[in-house]
């Protein structure tokens, strides 16, 4: 079992940065894929960015130069580095994890860009 918890989210102008955290409750060095997801009022989650633990990285095309991703496998902690944010990337982000079979998703953190 895994437990992810997300923090960092806010309210932000455009242009503005923000930093997402993901932190698990166990050793995230052996999970198969970590990543982020959001989901807009009205709109299906979508994938924003994934990590294997071969270090392959996916990010979806509307965020790429913007969003990095990244893991440190000491703190078992996932981030997502938000740079010029747009209000089109308002939404909730999920944290994601599949290990042992298993997906597992935290309780999401809700980012809002507006002026």
């Amino acid at each position: 079992q895994v437990q992810l918890v997300e923090s960092g989210g806010g309210l932000v102008q455009p242009g503005g940065s923000l930093s997402l955290s993901c932190a698990a409750s166990r050793s995230i060095s052996s999970f198969n894929v970590m990543g982020w997801y959001r989901q807009a009022p009205g709109k299906a989650r979508e994938l924003v960015a994934a990590r294997t633990s071969g270090g392959n990285t996916n990010i979806v095309e509307s965020v790429k130069g913007r969003f990095t991703i990244s893991k440190d496998n000491a703190r078992n902690t996932m981030y997502l580095q938000m740079n010029n944010l747009k209000p089109e990337d308002t939404a909730v982000y999920y944290c994601y994890a599949y290990t042992d079979g298993r997906s597992y998703w935290g309780q999401g953190t809700q980012v809002s860009v507006s002026s």
